[in-house]
């Protein structure tokens, strides 16, 4: 029913609303540098189903890992150029299938294109901050995911990407 539908859309709405407003407080009182990172990480990893917030909290923080590791390896054994940064975007998607990790593959790739692409000169160090700007967010997702519903709905939970 669309009634059940708008329901379930109102209290996902909240949830992630609630999640990006206390992870951007939080990175803003530790004084993060980039704490679109957290919010991000919070709004993504956010479902009314705690079990699907946690499967979206790994394979967010491992895509997060994975696209780090090839982003400041490869900007510093590539040059910055568009196919040396696709190249790494590729390799770094390319892993999370194997690693059984699809729904971390996107973040993973575009993780290392933006490294590759705007921290080359400290690549390892924006990573390091990228890591924990993201366990930021995916703490914060996890803790609003098990706050009980406000209304409850006959639907099934499922993936919001």
């Amino acid at each position: 029913m669309k009634i059940q539908s708008h329901t379930r859309g109102l209290q996902l709405s909240i949830r992630s609303a609630v999640a990006a407003g206390v992870a951007l407080t939080i990175a803003d009182l530790c004084r993060l540098d980039f704490p679109i990172y957290a919010m991000i990480a919070a709004v993504i990893v956010t479902d009314l189903s705690p079990a699907q917030s946690r499967t979206l909290a790994f394979q967010r923080l491992a895509g997060t890992v994975i696209g780090g590791i090839f982003g400041a390896g490869m900007s510093a054994l590539l040059p910055h150029t568009a196919w040396a940064i696709a190249s790494g975007i590729f390799c770094a998607m390319l892993i999370c299938y194997p690693a059984r990790i699809p729904a971390g593959a996107k973040i993973a790739g575009y993780t290392c294109g933006i490294i590759m692409l705007s921290f080359n000169s400290e690549p390892w160090a924006y990573a390091l901050y990228r890591f924990f700007e993201t366990i930021l967010g995916i703490v914060v997702a996890l803790a609003v995911s098990v706050v009980p519903k406000l209304l409850t709905t006959e639907e099934k939970s499922s993936a919001s990407h």
